[in-house]
């Protein structure tokens, strides 16, 4: 199982985006600045974008996931009841899972952007797909549930799971990490040697680098466990 991004080019007006490697099974984590062109990768990747040049070559994925960065653009049921049931979900089992109260017969519209995209994560996340593709999965959510999303993610052992962001502060578990810097998609390679090869890595865990003390991963807890190790 893996997806083959072979010499992609995806340009808007002046704006053009260079891609070229393989994302096999695991986590990965594509980091950029803000408008560096993560979402139209994205967007390309799900084959929702016609590149100009070069193929997205997808091998034995027989499931895909989009889920975009604005959780009301995947709406489609007038009820937050009918929401869940048009994933195949039942509603109480959403909310539970999403640590939400709120009325199955309220409008999804009516809830907080916040609200909203804990419940469109919930019912993303109670499938398991071939590829799944998550496009700023970490905004509108506070510092409690990115912690949350962070340990659901870090619990996937199957498939393909790209997360696309800009996040400085609370991570999943990485295999692959992958940037864009220039308009260009650099493979950075497997954590934890790449993440000294991250130019958009969050300054603490550039300053533990420094210091001699590179985290074992991404998570609070190898970064803790790195903020605490004596340098050697």
């Amino acid at each position: 199982m893996k997806i083959v991004l072979n010499h992609l080019h995806v340009q808007r007006g002046a704006w053009s985006l260079v891609a070229h490697g393989t994302f096999e099974e695991g986590i990965h984590l594509v980091s950029g600045a803000v408008g560096s062109g993560k979402s139209t990768l994205a967007l390309a990747m799900a084959g929702l974008l016609t590149p100009v040049r070069g193929t997205v070559e997808r091998e034995d994925t027989k499931s895909l996931m989009l889920s975009t960065q604005f959780p009301e653009f995947h709406i489609t049921g007038l009820s937050v009841a009918d929401e869940c049931g048009s994933w195949g979900l039942d509603f109480k089992t959403v909310i539970r899972s999403a640590k939400l109260e709120i009325d199955g017969d309220a409008s999804p519209l009516t809830l907080s952007r916040g609200e909203l995209k804990r419940l469109h994560l919930a019912c993303v996340l109670a499938r398991q797909y071939d590829l799944l593709l998550l496009d700023e999965p970490f905004s509108s959510l506070d510092c409690t549930e990115k912690e949350r999303l962070c340990r659901e993610l870090s619990g996937r052992d199957s498939g393909i799971t790209i997360i696309f962001t800009h996040e400085q502060s609370i991570f999943p578990r990485v295999d692959q990490l992958w940037e864009i810097t220039g308009g260009e998609l650099c493979a950075l390679g497997r954590t934890p040697e790449s993440l000294t090869r991250w130019q958009h890595a969050p300054v603490l865990v550039k300053k533990l680098i420094a210091a001699g003390r590179c985290p074992r991963n991404l998570t609070p807890g190898d970064i803790r466990e790195a903020a605490c190790r004596t340098h050697e």
